[in-house]
């Protein structure tokens, strides 16, 4: 999820749906049972086929537009990273039942880790911080520009429109104050690089106490990665956070952007989807604590 979007001509999608979809486009697949998963993502739907494969669908207009994305560029980035990254296997096409195009991916194994609950925390913290400098060692020749590769800057008016809803509900006076110490850090100076864009808890895969993958590459582009320290606050704890800093070899500047994005995205989320998404919402209070509480 780059940004919040609203929408209301949401559409509904069911396994009915999958089913029929696959057994048209997909005869080989028929016969596999479709399953919905549970997600807290706010774009796309996803549905287990069979064992080995999962179909993503957009949920929305707009959000079709990472279908092509990932199908053309997951394969590049994929064989580069550490880590598993989805496989697109199948690219499917609008027909009666579905406005847009949607995809078919191999299945990854794992589970989402919960902020607050994280196992080997400091194992985790170098894992990650391994797929981040994996991931910007990645040639950028003719990668798209990251929305979330822009200065902060570019943040400022949907943050203090956040902080104006969020009066009385957190410390507003201090977040806002550290918001405003972001906007100063020197922007980036050094050559563009690959970004996840969206690293949360959401869009990590945890086994046995390691990182087994990371999802939805919706975002992915190339510009000024510190957005993706964003895991830093989103999911690890205070204690390994600097293991997983020393990893990506962030300097002082670049750790303070993506400080500055983490409080960004998350000053924005939680009074969007307050009512509507707790997973997110929770999240992002969890995020706001850990920064305010970090610069007592």
């Amino acid at each position: 999820m780059c940004a919040v979007k609203m929408h209301e001509d949401e559409i509904e999608i069911d396994a009915a749906l999958v089913r029929r979809m696959i057994a048209r486009q997909f005869p080989a697949w028929a016969s596999l049972p479709a399953r919905r998963l549970a997600s807290s993502g706010t774009e796309n739907a996803m549905f287990r086929l069979g064992t080995k494969l999962v179909v993503r669908l957009p949920r929305r207009p707009g959000a079709d537009a990472d279908v092509a994305h990932e199908q053309r560029w997951l394969p590049r980035l994929g064989p580069q990273l550490p880590v598993a990254t989805p496989e697109p296997v199948g690219l499917g096409e609008p027909d009666e039942d579905f406005p847009w195009p949607w995809s078919v991916f191999r299945w990854l194994d794992g589970r989402n880790p919960v902020a607050g609950a994280v196992e080997s925390p400091e194992r985790l913290a170098e894992e990650l911080g391994a797929f981040v400098a994996a991931l910007r060692r990645t040639d950028v020749q003719d990668g798209p520009s990251a929305q979330r590769g822009a200065p902060l800057t570019t943040r400022d008016e949907p943050t203090r429109a956040a902080l104006e809803q969020l009066t009385g509900r957190i410390d507003t006076d201090g977040a806002t104050s550290l918001w405003e110490r972001a906007l100063r850090v020197p922007e980036h100076g050094g050559a563009p690089a690959w970004m996840h864009g969206d690293l949360s808890p959401g869009n990590v895969l945890v086994s046995d106490g390691r990182l087994s993958g990371v999802i939805d590459f919706g975002c992915a582009g190339v510009g000024d990665p510190a957005v993706d320290l964003i895991v830093a606050w989103n999911l690890l704890p205070a204690t390994a956070r600097d293991t997983f800093r020393k990893t990506v070899g962030a300097d002082d500047a670049e750790w303070a952007r993506g400080r500055g994005w983490a409080l960004s995205i998350s000053l924005i989320q939680l009074p969007y989807y307050w009512h509507t998404n707790p997973v997110l919402a929770e999240n992002s209070r969890h995020v706001i604590a850990e920064i305010l509480a970090e610069a007592e």
